[in-house]
């Protein structure tokens, strides 16, 4: 069916939310608004479905989320017998409405539904999971996109966002779903009397702090160097949890940005929560100014990732990358268990393709083994459960990935802001007590291993033209690949989709043993490489560059020339 022809239909249907009559309506006549959003339907990946909020086959609404729903339920019911599924939400615009449609659409498939009575971030969720015993756990978030899109994360019994292979399943079925009349539902209320959908109890909440706490490396620091924070949650989930696990650890002394408190969906202050972004920690960087704390954290909507600022010499807080955090807490981690002969036997930390070598580089140090994962944090949560599976999760030190997503203990698993906000001011503490700032650990790190600096670049390719040239792009590079830039010969080409890495010189190729994935990387005669991806969640594609150096200037120059040379290799 044309766009044409089913923007007709969604306009003659009687819709249950009226905002979806008032868009179509709004844009009759209107040829372009109308293909964006029939063009396709929205796309349900390994990260589940993210999107616009709007009218539409390609957009988020209750629809949309109840075919989704659908096939992940016939999915379940497919595969095990008397399924259970837990389902939290953020803050943002139709979060929770969306949850509650979900729970309907599972508790007509005969599917127990536990849900969140409140907002709750994406790491209870995947603790959920596993703590009821469930056989999927469904997320409604977009993470950190901006107020206009929302989300959809499944996961699997393990607590992982779902693999490779159930989502392609997942896919498969829900194709099969008609959107306006092939998802069974019940009613909300009726349900909740009935016990077919049942509010998750706060004892859930509480174990997932005791289990957080139980990261704890250094128990007295937090207390004894009395602490000064800055918190914003960025009008998201993290307000209660983290401001909780850090009283717990003994941190009374934390501002909050009060504009940026509560949950606010619109995100008036910060258009782009996202703790990757300069802006969106702009009000805390203001409230700095006058409280002068040890440390700025700011945690996304869904409080998975944690971005932070420390102060320099002169005062002036300076924002340090998820790179720079992932090195910093390795290093922490890995000296505190060996001061404190809690270090196991043969230690492993993970992560992922895009993220620092610096990280292998400390690991080594401590003779801990790195493994590389593709991007996205469930690939990371998977080598936790193989280390399940032979009973060895004691082994599992930390994993993160560049983009300010951490994760120590194996009580989750997926990244999670709140562990991470601990062994941050904890670090931080540690440190105070030693007359070292968080700066100062840096450098120190960066004197002994090198100035490894990233930088990340995006590119926007929004709607059914940005899609394709996005597939363009990384086709051109397949076949045309570029022998030189920033002046320096590409040396070696990864390809992770077709599972090789080429010898630009010699011609001779090795084998990628990881899965299939859409994945470009470059290595320069330098040492410098980038990594070239189009993202999973929002319209994108990302370059990674990293630059290794005597110097930090001598880095960041060499970062400037590849973005220039790059950017015109991608014709932007």
């Amino acid at each position: 069916m044309k766009e044409m022809e089913l923007y007709q239909l969604w306009s003659k249907t009687e819709l249950e939310d009226a905002d979806l009559s008032e868009e179509l309506a709004a844009i009759a006549g209107d040829t372009d608004a109308i293909k964006d959003r029939f063009y396709r339907e929205l796309e349900f990946g390994t990260g589940g479905l993210r999107g616009v909020i709007g009218a539409g086959t390609n957009r988020m609404n209750i629809y949309t989320v109840r075919k989704a729903t659908q096939g992940l339920a016939d999915y379940l019911n497919e595969a095990v017998e008397s399924p259970s599924v837990a389902i939290s939400y953020d803050s943002r615009i139709k979060s929770d409405k969306f949850a509650k449609e979900t729970a309907r659409v599972f508790a007509a498939n005969g599917i127990k539904a536990y849900i969140y009575p409140q907002l709750m971030p994406t790491p209870c969720l995947s603790f959920a999971v596993r703590e009821l015993g469930c056989d999927a756990g469904v997320m409604v978030t977009a993470s950190h996109n901006p107020a206009k899109y929302n989300g959809y994360k499944a996961y699997g019994p393990d607590g992982c966002q779902l693999t490779l292979e159930a989502a392609d399943r997942v896919l498969s079925l829900i194709e099969k779903v008609d959107l306006f009349h092939g998802v069974k539902l019940v009613d909300f209320d009726a349900a909740i009397e009935d016990g077919s959908i049942e509010y998750i109890k706060p004892e859930v909440e509480e174990k997932f702090l005791e289990n957080v706490k139980a990261q704890a490396l250094d128990l007295e620091a937090c207390e004894k160097a009395n602490l000064k924070v800055v918190y914003t949650p960025l009008n998201g989930t993290g307000n209660i949890p983290v401001r909780r696990i850090l009283a717990m650890r003994g941190i009374k002394d934390v501002t909050v940005v009060k504009e940026q408190e509560l949950p606010d969906g619109t995100f008036k202050t910060c258009p782009f929560p996202n703790p990757e972004i300069p802006e969106a920690l702009a009000l805390g960087l203001d409230l700095c100014k006058e409280v002068k704390p040890d440390l700025l954290l700011a945690t996304d909507p869904d409080c998975d990732r944690v971005g932070i600022a420390v102060p320099d010499k002169n005062g002036e807080y300076v924002l340090i990358t998820g790179n720079e955090v992932g090195a910093l807490l390795m290093e922490y981690i890995c000296k505190q268990r060996t001061e404190k002969g809690t270090m196991p036997k043969d230690p492993i930390a993970v992560k992922t393709i895009v993220t620092t070598e610096l990280a292998a580089k400390i690991a080594a140090d401590y003779g801990v083994k790195v493994i590389d994962v593709l991007t996205g944090f469930k690939f990371i949560g998977e080598q936790i459960l193989y280390l399940e599976q032979k009973g060895e999760t004691e082994r599992y030190l930390f994993g993160f990935e560049e983009s300010y997503g951490y994760l120590a203990g194996t009580y989750a698993r997926d990244k999670d802001a709140v562990v991470a906000s601990m062994l941050i001011c904890e670090m931080a503490a540690s440190y105070k007590l030693k007359g070292v700032s968080i700066l100062d650990a840096l450098n120190s790190i960066y004197e002994r291993y090198g100035n490894y600096i990233h930088r990340q670049q995006s590119f926007t390719c929004e709607g059914a033209a940005g899609m394709e040239q996005m597939k363009a792009i990384m086709t051109s590079l397949r076949t045309d690949t570029p022998k030189e830039i920033a002046g320096q010969a590409v040396v070696s080409f990864s390809d992770y989709l077709a599972s090789k890495t080429v010898d630009m010189t010699s011609g001779a190729e090795t084998v990628i043993e990881l899965p299939k994935s859409d994945v470009l990387s470059f290595t320069l005669a330098n040492g410098n490489s980038i990594v070239l991806r189009p993202s999973g969640t929002e319209p994108k594609i990302k370059a990674y560059y990293t630059a290794i150096s005597a110097t930090k200037e001598g880095a960041l120059a060499a970062i400037e020339e590849m973005k220039a040379s790059f950017t015109k290799v991608l014709g932007f």
